[in-house]
């Protein structure tokens, strides 16, 4: 039995590195010098042949919020010009880790670039050229500009939803993409339906925006998954043609059963709200489900 714990003392006396004094280690960001790092602080308490894990995760989340650059999608701009997409970057948490077991074990280096790795957008610009070659859905409402306050939160909603693209299987939900209507965000009180009654609400106004995307999608290839109505009829669509949204309460929502992204495109200028669906050539219906379109309608 003696034989055996020698044995394994002298293994772990093996195995557990000799660690120069690492001491401290410049930071930087880019060229930009972030700070400094204290190795002699991460050693596992009781054994410094080790680091502490726990700790260096922790402050990796540190740095991670500190580099993180968020990748901004192609688009168009009020102009009518495509716009190229930025890639974004995060912290390469496995390259930094293997630097600093690098630096604890042989000290090779006094000051390290925080490494990262590229987070690309989600739309680039070549897709969204060719998710802008065919117009499949289109449709304007008007209203008066001579209430501000109500064209102002029109154009905050449709600024909102100009520019996305919903890929094949997505769902679109309009509360998620415009976000809560505060004050904070610019919307202003303005007339709105509530309880069947006429009213003002912070804004008011915003379910002309959903309705007028409601007629503009309404195609073969979209599934409306959820949408509500007026309790009281609205003057900008047709009756049963519109779709009321609240932030607390009912949403307008749809899926795109085509094998292509979409492209909505939304302007709101001079009274009118024109709102615009796109898509490639090649866009057609799932096989799937046209057979399940087919099975419904028999």
């Amino acid at each position: 039995m003696k034989v055996y714990c020698l044995i394994f003392f002298i293994c772990l006396i093996i195995m557990v590195p000799k660690v120069t004094n690492a001491g401290i280690i410049e930071l930087y960001i880019d060229e930009r010098e972030r700070g400094n790092l204290d190795l002699n602080q991460y050693q596992l308490l009781g054994n410094e042949g080790f680091l502490n894990l726990q700790k260096l995760y922790s402050f990796m989340d540190e740095l991670q919020n500190e580099v993180y650059t968020e990748p901004k999608d192609a688009y168009y701009d009020s102009a009518g010009q495509l716009k190229i997409e930025k890639e974004g970057y995060t912290l390469d948490r496995e390259k930094f880790l293997e630097l600093i077991y690098q630096i604890y074990y042989t000290k090779n280096t006094d000051k390290i670039t925080i490494p990262t790795r590229p987070i690309h957008a989600r739309v680039n610009h070549a897709l969204l050229r060719e998710i802008s070659q065919k117009q499949i859905g289109f449709y304007t409402t008007t209203f008066r500009e001579s209430n501000k306050q109500r064209a102002n939160n029109i154009k905050l909603a449709t600024e909102s939803i100009n520019n996305t693209v919903l890929f094949p299987g997505e769902v679109f939900s309009f509360n998620d993409t415009v976000g809560e209507r505060t004050r904070e965000r610019g919307y202003q009180k303005a007339p709105v339906i509530i309880k069947g009654e006429l009213d003002e609400d912070i804004g008011g106004g915003i379910c002309q925006v959903s309705s007028t995307l409601f007629n503009a999608v309404d195609l073969k290839g979209i599934q409306i998954t959820e949408r509500y109505a007026h309790s009281k009829r609205v003057p900008y669509v047709p009756p049963g043609r519109d779709a009321t949204v609240s932030w607390w309460g009912p949403d307008f929502a749809f899926k795109n059963l085509y094998n292509e992204p979409l492209l909505i495109r939304a302007r709101s200028e001079k009274g009118k709200l024109s709102i615009f669906v796109y898509s490639s050539e090649n866009i057609d219906l799932f096989k799937k489900e046209t057979m399940d379109l087919q099975t419904k309608n028999e």
